[in-house]
């Protein structure tokens, strides 16, 4: 039964991130035009709202996890030998913590020197 929940909860995953991200994507483009942000510091002082930091926190998190669920099943579908796969699969999880851990910093530190 635990490959049920996990095979469940890996397709909610990829279900609820793709709505977040489209619901994103369509978004951004409509609150900048609303916004109409046409300097640096208009740019800098939209994008250090909190709720848009928070937004954008949350866009990278869905995607990593988008990705990870739809690469994980290439990967598992694919890759036959164990070793291999396990080898693969945590190289594709040190990557994706890695770049989450990126675009995060990058996504603080750009806050913080916003005024």
């Amino acid at each position: 039964m635990k490959g049920v929940t996990t095979g469940l909860n890996a397709w909610l995953l990829q279900r609820v991130s793709a709505v977040y991200l489209l619901l994103f994507i369509i978004a951004i483009p409509v609150l900048l035009t609303l916004q109409d942000v046409t300097s640096y510091q208009e740019w800098k002082r939209f994008m250090a709202h909190p709720s848009l930091v928070a937004a954008w926190g949350l866009f990278f998190i869905s995607i990593i996890g988008h990705a990870w669920v739809g690469i994980r099943d290439v990967v598992i579908d694919y890759v036959h030998n164990f070793k291999i796969r396990m080898l693969v699969m945590v190289m594709l999880a040190l990557w994706l913590i890695a770049m989450l851990i990126w675009a995060l910093q990058v996504l603080l530190i750009s806050q913080g020197g916003a005024a």
